[in-house]
């Protein structure tokens, strides 16, 4: 019994990993972090897709001493979501939070002896979080592996791929309508398209018009990175 566990926020980058995680185990669960986020839509919006998709399970933790330690415009109401991406980290940074969001993951891991959690982080196509490193990930792996004695894996399945890969991997599993209008990404809390304002907006509406631009040649360039490994066929 292949098991795995997605850190599942209901965007568009997790639910992507969901979807393609369903195909290549047998049992996935699901796992969303209320942290007094303030799109707290997000985790009706996580329940409703786990539940449409036919995950095993979807466990909700409350983590809502991230939101006191961790000063972001995604947990302040006085700051407000910049408008566009800048060279330094944005405001819509949460410090911590993929550190705590993967460990926990790894220990709900070890109670339910999964193999793998899978989270949808990405460095090619990202808004500067240091948190989404691939080094980052690897060391943190690392780390909590040695700290349990559990040989666990964390999976990207994104790290390395663009906006318009990303859309052309949801299509590849004819999904691509289910995550343009059922998920949520948007900064400001907007299911489907989103505000079209934010820097989330703007780079997944950017990927998806580049992808159906020019679909042959991305679904190519994605094909090629699934039979070099850098995302898992089915």
């Amino acid at each position: 019994m292949k098991r795995a566990v997605v850190v599942f926020s209901g965007g568009q980058d997790s639910t992507t990993c969901l979807i393609q995680a369903l195909k290549q185990y047998d049992e996935v669960h699901c796992v969303t972090f209320d942290y007094g986020q303030r799109h707290q839509a997000e985790i009706d919006v996580a329940r409703d897709l786990a539940i449409t998709l036919g995950a095993s399970a979807h466990k909700v933790m409350d983590v809502g001493l991230l939101n006191e330690l961790a000063i972001s415009s995604l947990t302040r109401d006085n700051i407000p979501v910049p408008k566009t991406s800048g060279d330094d980290i944005p405001s819509t940074f949460v410090p911590g939070r993929n550190i705590l969001f993967l460990t926990l993951s790894a220990i709900y891991a070890y109670q339910i002896k999964a193999e793998a959690v899978i989270t949808g982080v990405c460095e090619t196509d990202f808004s500067g979080y240091p948190d989404c490193r691939d080094e980052f990930v690897k060391s943190l792996n690392h780390a909590v592996s040695l700290g349990m004695a559990y040989d666990i894996r964390f999976e990207t399945p994104l790290m390395w791929l663009d906006k318009a890969e990303t859309w052309a991997l949801a299509d590849y599993y004819s999904q691509l309508d289910l995550i343009r209008h059922q998920t949520l990404t948007c900064y400001n809390g907007i299911k489907g398209d989103g505000c079209g304002e934010c820097p989330s907006c703007h780079l997944r509406a950017n990927g998806l018009s580049r992808y159906l631009d020019n679909k042959q040649a991305i679904m190519g360039s994605l094909n090629t990175k699934l039979m070099l490994g850098s995302v898992k066929p089915d």
